[in-house]
């Protein structure tokens, strides 16, 4: 199982770089940062002063939206960085959360999903596509790999997934929940003729590791909230169906109002709904063998990566325990 780090684009934008530095040094296999530009600053800038300070690490967004840039213009930008770094990056893309509601916009369709995945993988491969009815191809860009992992938790975007996704990425940490997404994509891959053992899986939450549980839960309860809006999305388009696992869709039901300007901040104030038991299912908390338990329920699954999100007041920490005791458990 591979191993990598979501982080927010705070400035100073060097200070990314220098996290991501210590993540490859750590072993950590990628480096994933949010996509909203008016929250925090533009990614792919800070990917390619990443690109230039490390050897290995794998940079991407977790997620982009077919909204906020031309497909066209985001396929070029990997493709760019693939040229000038070899190959070291995968598009993470869903919908659209913060970055299209703080411009008052709202997500993406799932057909407007579905064509910027086939249009920003074939573009960033070097193949021809047709966009807009115009046939189109980044002439340059014959040596370019791109993979384009979907962000899911609906049936219908899990269905997409499994029919025109590389990889689908799950915000949450909860093997149960984990288990009924991975088999939905999976189902839908087969339904579509693909085989679906060559779709990656990453699993991503916030993970602490530390002794107080307590205080771990405070610094990790914005995530409940975070996947949250999601969440009240798919039961506003479905009502409580069964469409989702019924742990998402029950936590939900306390959620008044959610403000972007505190969007993945840890002690934001509009998340305390959400209870400890999702805290502690959706997270990774507690002691070291907490988390080599988790991942290995995780990666019986079919989990090919976790993606150990550091937002909270012990990233030096948990980056280093990772470093030393976990990350060796899987490699």
């Amino acid at each position: 199982m591979d191993i990598g780090v979501v982080m927010q684009n705070d400035p100073p934008a060097l200070a990314l770089v220098e996290w991501a530095k210590k993540a490859e040094a750590a072993g950590f296999s990628h480096f994933w940062t949010f996509d909203s530009h008016v929250l925090w600053q533009e990614p792919y800038v800070v990917y390619s002063a990443i690109l230039g300070a490390t050897e290995r690490i794998v940079v991407g967004p977790m997620v982009t939206n077919p909204g906020t840039r031309d497909w066209t213009v985001t396929a070029s930008t990997f493709a760019t960085l693939n040229e000038m770094y070899g190959n070291r990056t995968v598009c993470g893309i869903g919908r659209g959360d913060s970055a299209l509601r703080v411009l008052g916009l709202t997500p993406q369709t799932l057909g407007q999903l579905r064509e910027s995945v086939l249009a920003i993988k074939g573009l960033g491969n070097g193949e021809k596509v047709t966009v807009r009815g115009q046939e189109l191809q980044l002439a340059w860009a014959s040596e370019s790999t791109l993979e384009v992992w979907v962000a899911a938790y609906g049936p219908k975007a899990l269905a997409l997934t499994g029919e025109v996704g590389d990889g689908y990425i799950l915000q949450l940490a909860d093997p149960d929940i984990a288990e009924w997404m991975i088999k939905a994509v999976r189902a839908a891959a087969s339904k579509a003729g693909r085989d679906p053992d060559a779709i990656k899986f990453c699993v991503a939450a916030p993970a602490y590791v530390g002794d107080d549980l307590d205080h771990q839960r405070d610094q990790t309860r914005w995530f409940g909230g975070m996947v949250g809006n999601h969440v009240a999305d798919i039961v506003a388009r479905y009502g409580e169906s069964g469409a989702v696992p019924q742990a998402l869709t029950d936590y939900i039901k306390a959620r008044q109002s959610y403000d972007y300007a505190e969007h993945g901040r840890a002690g934001n104030s509009h998340t305390t709904f959400v209870p400890d038991e999702i805290v502690d299912r959706f997270c990774v908390l507690g002691p070291v063998e907490n988390h080599v338990t988790r991942l290995r329920e995780l990666q019986e699954l079919g989990v090919d990566q976790f993606g150990v999100y550091l937002q909270h007041d012990g990233k030096d920490e948990t980056l280093a325990a990772y470093g030393e005791k976990i990350i060796p458990a899987f490699t």
